[in-house]
C-alpha cells in the first residue's frame, strides 16, 4: 500500500531532484516555455502553479517564501512583476502540457510546458535597453581614454 507516498523520485537523490526541479522552474518563468520529459513536467507542474499562486499578492512575506524555492532575484521579480499580474484575475490552471512524442534515443516521451496566457516580454525589453546604454557609456569612456593617450603620447614627442 502506498499510504502516505508523495511527489515523483525521478530515479534520483533528493539533492539532485530538488536542483533539477529549482531549474526547471526558473527556465520555465525566464522563457515562458520549456520542452523535457512528461514526467518531469508533471512533476513541475504544481510546484509552478503554487509559486504563480504566491506571486499573485506581491508583498514581503510571499517574496521570501518564492525566494526559498527559487533563490534567484531576477526570476522572482519577473515572477511577481511580470506573470503574477498576468494572472490576478484567474483562480488556477496557470501552466498547461502538450505532448509532442518520443525522444530519438531512448524513446521517452515528450511534453512542452508554457503558460495558458502569454506573458508581456516588456520587463525584457527594458533590461536590455539599460544594458545596451551601460555598454554604450562604457564604449564612450574607452574611445576619450584612447583619444587622450594618443594626444599625450604626441604632446610627449614633441
Amino acid at each position: 500500500m502506498l499510504h502516505r507516498v508523495f511527489g515523483r523520485k525521478l530515479n534520483q537523490s533528493t539533492n539532485q531532484r530538488k536542483r533539477l526541479f529549482r531549474n526547471l522552474t526558473r527556465s520555465l518563468i525566464l522563457h515562458g516555455k520549456i520542452k523535457t520529459t512528461l514526467a518531469k513536467a508533471k512533476a513541475i507542474q504544481p510546484l509552478i502553479e503554487k509559486l504563480v499562486t504566491k506571486a499573485k499578492t506581491d508583498n514581503l512575506h510571499n517574496r521570501r517564501i518564492v525566494f526559498k524555492q527559487l533563490a534567484e532575484r531576477v526570476v522572482v521579480d519577473k515572477l511577481f512583476k511580470v506573470i503574477g499580474p498576468a494572472f490576478k484575475e484567474i483562480t488556477g490552471g496557470y501552466t498547461r502540457i502538450i505532448k509532442f512524442g518520443t525522444r530519438k534515443g531512448d524513446n521517452s516521451l515528450l511534453a512542452v510546458l508554457t503558460f495558458t496566457k502569454e506573458i508581456p516580454k516588456e520587463e525584457e525589453k527594458k533590461e536590455e535597453k539599460a544594458l545596451k546604454k551601460v555598454e554604450i557609456k562604457k564604449e564612450k569612456k574607452v574611445k576619450k581614454e584612447k583619444e587622450e593617450n594618443a594626444k599625450n603620447k604626441t604632446n610627449q614627442t614633441k
